[in-house]
């Protein structure tokens, strides 16, 4: 399955994601075969930052 490539719609997925299918994001990434440090950098553009203790991103 593809990820979303909008910045945006990869935030509202991921966050998804992560409340209902994931306890980590690094599961996430390693699940969808996707760097993180990629998926970090393209959230920390739009000013999102991913909270390890809330397993989210949030502005």
């Amino acid at each position: 399955m593809n990820i979303p490539k909008d910045p945006y719609m990869l935030l509202s997925f991921i966050n998804t994601k992560l409340r209902d299918d994931f306890d980590s994001l690094e599961n996430f990434c390693e699940s969808y075969n996707v760097n993180i440090k990629e998926i970090e950098e393209k959230l920390q553009n739009v000013g999102y930052k991913y909270i390890k203790e809330e397993n989210q991103f949030k502005a």
